[in-house]
Order: C-alpha cells, then structure tokens, then sequence
C-alpha cells in the first residue's frame, strides 16, 4: 500500500523505513516541524520523565544536560526510550504504553520523589496532577514545541494513496483542517486511516471518515500490526 505519514521528519523516517520492511511505501508529507525551547529548571531530581522522543532530542542539546543524564530516566514507550539512550541517559525504563502505563511505572519506581518532566508545549493530560495522588512532586519543563505547517504539503491531494497513519489528536484536526483548506477534504475522509488510539481516531469519525482502524495499544508495533 501507499500510505501517508504525516509526522515530523526524524520520526517520518524511522516509520517510513518501517514501512519499506512491510513491503509497503511511505509518502512523508510532515505536518510539524520540532522547535527546541530553552526550559528553566530547579532541581534536584530523582528521576526524569519523558512522553516523547522530541524531548530527548531536545534535551540533548540543553547545558544542563549533563547533570540529568546519570538519573533514572521513565519513559512512555520504547520509541521515547531509545531516543533518550540515544542522547545520552544511561538508565532508561520504558513503560511500554500510554500516559496512564508511565504513571504507574513512576508510581511504583519513585513514590514520594521529586521528578522532572521534559515536555512538549502542547500535550494530552496531565502528567503532574496524575503523579500527586502517588505523592510524586513532578516539575513540569517545557523543552520543545511542534509548529504545524500553514498549508498542505504539496501533491498530498494528486498523491496515489491508500490510507495514512495516525499517532496523535493533534495531527490528525491539522490534516483535516489543512486538507479542508486545499479542497481535499473528501478525498482524505475516502482514505483507509490507522490510528495509534481511539483519542486519535476520534476527529475522523466525526469528519465522517468510514474506513478507520484502531491500534490494539497505543505502541508503533500495534498500529503496523493493522496493516497486515
């Protein structure tokens, strides 16, 4: 299949290459571009929290970097773990799942602790309320944003395509917006769309899209699993 991956372009290529070892092909069209934030921090920490792979590439990059790495660093999923390996954390826990798994790890590996959570500027639930009924005091830094693109990338709409891939709320309102914009709206509602979760999803039914897949867990592995 031809299938759309609208995320930004560090993460469009490891899917894309994903993609290839299926046997299908990608056509990246990003609708974000990652922008670093110098966040301000206090300190200390016992341990620092991550839900995305963009943080840790944008905490890499941080003078403070240093300081953080020798922490014990949770992560959402497997993804956000290798990329915080990758800049430089030395102890990486992995919860596999969603927002909801991460707080149960942290609750179980830190309770009454101190935690940093390296951010993006916008992002689904809260993640220090969540941890305060585990007795977790968690600083919340801010350390990137994604900005979306002003128009469709262009020849999404003339694009042989067959489906897209969708990890996130957010992206999935801009196609739908963006697509609105360029006339295309109707011809990604007739597209086959796998969604990462049914948070996701949610827009495209509303839109009115008929053929919608959801992933068994909010994982990349899960949501490639639909496409066999």
């Amino acid at each position: 299949m031809h299938l759309l991956v609208t995320r930004p372009e560090a993460d469009a290529a490891r899917t894309a290459a994903a993609l290839r070892a299926l046997g299908h092909e990608a056509v990246l069209a990003p609708l974000f571009r990652v922008e670093s934030v110098h966040a301000e921090f206090d300190g200390p920490f016992d341990a620092v929290l991550m839900t995305s792979a963009n943080a840790a590439r944008a905490i890499a990059a941080h003078p403070r970097a240093p300081e953080l790495f020798s922490l014990p660093c949770l992560t959402v999923g497997d993804r956000s773990a290798e990329a915080a390996r990758a800049a430089g954390f030395a102890h990486v826990e992995s919860a596999d799942g969603a927002l909801a798994d991460l707080v149960r790890l942290a609750a179980q590996r830190h309770a009454g602790c101190r935690l940093l959570y390296l951010a993006g500027e916008d992002r689904a639930g809260d993640l220090a309320e969540e941890l305060s009924g585990h007795r977790i005091r968690v600083e919340t830094a801010v350390i990137y944003r994604a900005v979306a693109v002003e128009n469709l990338p262009a020849g999404i709409a003339r694009a042989r395509l067959d489906g897209v891939l969708h990890y996130s709320r957010r992206s999935t309102t801009t196609l739908l917006r963006l697509a609105g914009e360029a006339g295309a709206l109707n011809t990604v509602l007739g597209l086959a769309h796998y969604c990462l979760s049914a948070e996701v999803a949610a827009p495209l039914r509303a839109a009115g899209a008929q053929r919608i897949a959801v992933a068994a867990s909010p994982t990349e592995s899960a949501l490639l699993t639909l496409l066999k």
